[in-house]
């Protein structure tokens, strides 16, 4: 059964080896596990990838090899816990939908608070209490135009905050495009120069000193022709964003395919005062905006990608970010970075005709001067035309 596997991960384009697959048949030869999917899950990724890189692919051909045979493994499996917490959901029409009313970020959390410290038991499907189900505010499963989503799946995308730990995957930059166009859309970006140590024959240049020197051969050396446009790309990840993946992975891989030049980072919904460039350490290892600010020279290329769908609050309000606590509203570093690189676009892949229902893109939108542009090929081609100005 085993083989099989270790020839899954190679069609995910993972780079295993049979020296890594017979590494992990011997520990499970010496039962260094209990017999457990997740610990064969842990153990299969230790021996088999050596890059973190690859940790997305891993989990994607994990889950569609061992998809339904958990019981080779768990012989008391429990009961799934959405079982007994999700055992009623109210259905609300459109016309209820309408009556719920919205409290504003500081009454929200002045609620939220209120409710903890009364609240001594759980509640499902009503409209005041944290619970599931129903129309209050707090908790998850239910229906509120602005609520504090805690735990559960999101099902409408209208919390202000979200309490739970949140983990988020690297876009993958060596994915295979789906099409050619999206890097022929980048090229027009692109602004050759010949830099550094002339290493590189110029076969012009030694044909013509060859004749000037009476057929007698003179080499002349140039310096190697580079595309010395430098990017500073920003990837909103997680979130709404996983709707996304696909086309926003294409996008990242061309990028750095065609940009030599090019650096990265990641945030969540809105920029605030620290970035990362691994989603698996991003509480461990962060960079703190101000520096990223004033490390790049104001001629770097900024590109923003996301789809500017989140609360208002994220954006225009101090510590409305959806996660933790931030002393500065969104806006205001948003601001900073189109200040520090005036040559700066937003990509949205979102679809275009849903903009004009989204509070945020617009506030977005407005920060940005208007230039944001849909991640399409005409949309790329735009962009780069006023990136390239």
């Amino acid at each position: 059964m085993l083989i099989d596997f270790f020839f899954k991960l190679k069609d995910a384009r993972i780079p295993v080896s049979l020296r890594e697959f017979l590494n992990l048949l011997d520990a499970l030869k010496h039962q260094v596990i209990a017999p457990s999917l997740d610990e064969f899950y842990y153990l299969a990724r230790l021996t088999m990838v050596k890059d973190e890189a690859h940790y997305d692919k891993f989990d994607k051909a994990f889950g569609s090899y061992f998809k339904g045979i958990d019981f080779l493994f768990e012989k008391n499996p429990e009961v799934a816990l959405d079982w007994l917490v999700q055992r009623m959901q109210r259905q609300l029409t459109p016309e209820q939908k309408a009556q719920l009313e919205k409290f504003g970020y500081d009454k929200l959390m002045e609620r939220l608070k209120q409710l903890l410290e009364e609240q001594k038991e759980r509640h499902e499907g009503g409209s005041k209490w944290i619970g599931t189900g129903g129309s209050s505010p707090f908790g998850n499963g239910g229906f509120n135009p602005e609520g504090i989503r805690i735990g559960g799946q999101s099902r409408n995308r209208s919390a202000v905050k979200v309490w739970e730990t949140r983990a988020f995957q690297d876009y993958d930059s060596e994915r295979e495009l789906g099409t050619r166009n999206i890097k022929v859309a980048l090229r027009r970006l692109r602004k050759f120069a010949r830099t550094g140590a002339q290493e590189e024959l110029a076969l012009n240049d030694t044909i013509r000193a060859t004749a000037d020197n009476a057929g007698y051969l003179d080499i002349r050396m140039q310096a190697e022709r580079k595309n010395n446009i430098k990017i500073l790309m920003l990837l909103d990840v997680g979130g709404s964003m996983d709707d996304h993946i696909a086309r926003t992975e294409e996008l990242f891989s061309a990028a750095k395919t065609e940009f030599k030049n090019m650096e990265f980072f990641y945030f969540h919904n809105c920029v605030y005062d620290h970035l990362w460039k691994n989603n698996r350490r991003r509480h461990a290892e962060r960079f703190p905006t101000w520096d990223v600010l004033r490390k790049y020279p104001a001629d770097t290329k900024l590109i923003f990608v996301g789809d500017a769908t989140m609360s208002p609050y994220e954006i225009v309000q101090p510590g409305g970010a959806v996660e933790y606590t931030n002393e500065e509203a969104g806006a205001v570093w948003l601001q900073r970075f189109t200040a520090a690189f005036p040559h700066y676009v937003w990509l949205n892949p979102e679809a275009e005709g849903l903009w004009q229902y989204r509070q945020s893109i617009a506030l977005i939108r407005e920060i940005v001067g208007d230039r944001m542009f849909s991640l399409t090929i005409d949309g790329l081609e735009r962009a780069m035309r006023v990136l390239s100005k």
